[in-house]
């Protein structure tokens, strides 16, 4: 019984370290402390099962010229992430409207479409924007506060069943379907800046290509660029950008 209790408390402990330990990682992206459970190895490996189920329902472009155009662009940004425990990956989505999107773990898809609209400079502010949510763990963290203490706690330990992972995925890739939140939005926006001029970019362009989404947006009668939805206004982003880029530039 004792050696039970022994072992009990051994496990409590470690668990505690665990989690003390978590909560104490700091954020370079964020400048915050964060109480992350999931590691960079899990992060990657649940990224790796939502890709495949995102390219099941996105077809993936074979357009070289596009694909090389992206990476080439993404590797530059991706260099001065905050982040540089991941290998990114890009990767173009055969969809004419103007959109991108990231997933844990380090994936960044960018719409053919929104390629043929932006200029070098344009794009590697969208591309900067997604790695933002990547270095700001923002799908980690909502991941966290939906699934359940016991089920990251499996995904971190590298414990999790092929049912429970299932349902991570679909978890985190309706989250990501239904966006971030505003704040998360607002801070991907400043890492943009961050990024693109580390890079060598020019941050401006971001409000240049806010501008071609205003418009593409004006232009359609029935609906609206659906992931505008869950964004701040375009003029607010656009006044916030230029108050970040003037404060990088100093």
């Amino acid at each position: 019984m004792l050696r039970k209790f022994s072992f009990f408390i051994f496990n409590f402990s470690f668990l505690i370290l665990f989690i003390c330990g978590c909560a104490t990682i700091y954020n370079p992206a964020t400048e915050k402390k964060e109480f992350i459970f999931i590691s960079t190895s899990s992060e990657v490996s649940l990224g790796k099962s939502i890709s495949r189920q995102a390219e099941l329902e996105y077809p993936i472009s074979g357009d070289i010229i596009q694909n090389k155009r992206l990476k080439k662009i993404g590797k530059k940004i991706a260099a001065v992430s905050d982040r540089q425990d991941l290998v990114y990956v890009f990767k173009v989505v055969k969809d004419k409207t103007l959109n991108a999107f990231s997933l844990p773990g380090g994936f960044v898809y960018v719409n053919s479409g929104l390629m043929d609209k932006a200029d070098d400079d344009e794009l590697a502010c969208v591309i900067a924007h997604e790695v933002g949510h990547i270095a700001a763990k923002h799908a980690v963290k909502k991941l966290q506060v939906t699934i359940g203490y016991q089920l990251i706690m499996s995904i971190a330990l590298n414990k999790a069943t092929n049912i429970e992972t299932s349902r991570a995925v679909n978890t985190v890739f309706g989250l990501i379907s239904l966006g971030y939140s505003r704040e998360d939005e607002r801070l991907s926006d400043r890492l943009a800046v961050k990024y693109a001029y580390k890079a060598g970019f020019k941050p401006a362009a971001m409000i240049s290509f806010f501008k071609k989404l205003k418009e593409e947006d004006q232009k359609a009668l029935n609906y609206h660029i659906a992931f505008l939805e869950s964004h701040p206004a375009i003029d607010e982003r656009i006044n916030n950008v230029k108050a970040e880029i003037e404060r990088v530039e100093k």
